[in-house]
């Protein structure tokens, strides 16, 4: 009850926290789709690169967050951006790769041999191939990478209070150093919820942009 009141008496601060955490993170995805699906097609061509590239976004996915936080504060520093958003951003781009390079390598890999067969029958260019045939059938295993990375990015961004880029995070991050447990529990529930939100409406994507043959098949084979 304690929390709910607290919510109630506090909604403004919430919801500009709510709105900046969204923002930080809806701009750290964009930023990580734009680098990690070309990078995810391009190692499909290559197993050695393709391991290499998988293994180097593990590292950065493995880091501890306030590590890699801490890592960003003297990168940025010189430049005037040691704390705030920069950095945070830039952590949570490196974050969301994995998922992002992962799922889009693996979801290429995977198109039917026999659909590429057809489209060099056809006489199709390999960028025509990947334009027309491959991406358009791994689009929503590809939209399952974003959405790991996202809701995982809105758990993460928390964290990034501690290095003054603001969100919810900053709700716990006060309630810690008040000992004010309704502060702390108003942004664990807040960036639970935004998390629940966010996945709940990615996958309704995901389902949106599967192809019909797709979801036919995967109704057969379960049945």
């Amino acid at each position: 009850m304690e929390v709910w009141n607290y919510m109630v008496n506090n909604s403004a601060k919430c919801l500009e926290l709510t709105l900046e955490h969204i923002w930080i993170v809806g701009l750290s995805c964009f930023l990580a789709m734009l680098i990690g699906v070309p990078v995810g097609v391009a190692i499909t061509r290559s197993k050695s690169l393709a391991s290499k590239v998988l293994n180097t976004a593990n590292i950065f996915m493995t880091t501890p967050s306030i590590a890699l936080f801490g890592i960003m504060i003297p990168i940025f520093s010189p430049f005037g951006h040691g704390l705030g958003k920069v950095p945070a951003v830039v952590a949570l781009v490196l974050y969301s790769q994995l998922p992002i390079i992962r799922n889009t390598y693996v979801a290429i890999q995977n198109v039917p041999p026999e659909l590429v067969d057809a489209g060099k029958g056809l006489g199709m260019s390999s960028w025509r191939r990947l334009r027309e045939v491959e991406i358009p059938l791994a689009i929503p295993v590809i939209i399952a990478g974003l959405r790991t990375a996202a809701v995982m990015s809105i758990g993460i961004a928390a964290i990034a209070a501690y290095i003054g880029a603001g969100g919810l995070g900053v709700l716990i991050q006060q309630g810690i150093g008040r000992a004010y447990g309704s502060m702390i529990l108003a942004g664990a529930i807040l960036v639970s919820v935004l998390a629940i939100f966010v996945d709940g409406f990615m996958a309704g994507l995901e389902r949106l942009v599967t192809p019909k043959g797709i979801k036919v098949g995967r109704r057969l084979r379960h049945g």
